[in-house]
């Protein structure tokens, strides 16, 4: 018997570095369901921007994933104007490129800081809200790269198999409850986020498509969720190769190629905000500190 598809209109739904992007697609796909979404960034002004094309019950909030009393305000708020939390997206990341000998110590713990304790902090929060009332869905964003190592990225590729690690123990906590729990693993996706990336060698997807992915996944809950769907199966067949036979297949793909032949010009206007966002929260919270 076909699951029925679960009616999102009415629901609350919270969505990290929901300005731009992905979180920016997934707002709009549940806007047009019928939910009522509070879209939490760093960036509040583009947040508002885009919070206003949507209109309906749509909210923008600020929200520094690395900062706890952050995250649980931008909660605390989204609830206050909008309901109970039925839906966390944790959809804030970042993707520097680089060799990983070449790499900065800053980079690495931006990436663990956003990528990884962002979506721990992100994920724990939702459970303490959801637990209580027995219901629930957290939605985790990872990548592909979660599941197969990627040159060039490697420690956004350490973030993002954490958090499929991380995504696969939460749902076992959490059996036996009726709360869900998704785990989303797009290929490369056609944001700012991957500008300059060697896409000649794997077909991207549009962050449309990592929303419509995301959607289904709330109408008919599922844990695993590929984007596009048929590298699930690709994915799932390399694990079960010989390591010298997965790694034949990659290089015959030119996957290995994928995030090391970047055009780095290209990728300096993402670069650039990246570094400047750094900055700005690194003076906010040294506000916070002084009073």
């Amino acid at each position: 018997m076909a699951k029925q598809r679960r009616s999102l209109n009415g629901k609350v739904v919270a969505i990290t570095g929901g300005a731009r992007g992905i979180g920016k697609a997934t707002a709009e796909a549940l806007v047009r369901r019928g939910a009522r979404v509070a879209i939490g960034d760093v960036d509040l002004a583009l947040a508002e921007q885009t919070a206003a094309g949507f209109g309906g019950a749509t909210v923008a909030l600020p929200l520094d994933v690395t900062d706890r009393v952050s995250f649980e305000s931008f909660l605390d708020e989204a609830e206050r104007q909008l309901g109970p939390l039925d839906v966390v997206i944790n959809n804030a990341g970042i993707m520097p490129v680089t060799p990983f000998v070449e790499e900065s110590e800053d980079s690495f713990r931006r990436q663990i800081e956003i990528n990884l304790i962002g979506v721990i902090r992100g994920t724990q929060l939702a459970m303490q809200r959801m637990i209580p009332r027995n219901s629930g869905h957290i939605v985790n964003i990872a990548s592909q790269a979660g599941k197969v190592a990627t040159p060039g990225i490697a420690t956004y590729s350490a973030t993002k198999h954490a958090v499929v690690g991380l995504t696969e123990a939460v749902r076992a906590e959490l059996r036996g409850r009726d709360i869900e729990v998704s785990c989303v693993m797009p290929t490369v996706v056609n944001t700012e986020l991957t500008a300059g990336v060697g896409q000649k060698w794997v077909k991207p997807v549009e962050a449309t498509d990592v929303a419509d992915a995301i959607v289904e996944a709330l109408e008919l809950p599922h844990f695993d969720v590929y984007v596009p769907k048929s590298n699930g199966a690709l994915i799932r067949g390399a694990a079960l190769m010989p390591r010298a036979a997965a790694e034949w297949v990659a290089r015959a793909m030119g996957t290995d190629k994928l995030m090391t032949e970047v055009d780095h010009g290209a990728r300096a206007a993402y670069e650039e905000r990246a570094r400047k966002s750094a900055a700005v929260e690194e003076s906010a919270r040294a506000e916070e500190r002084t009073g």
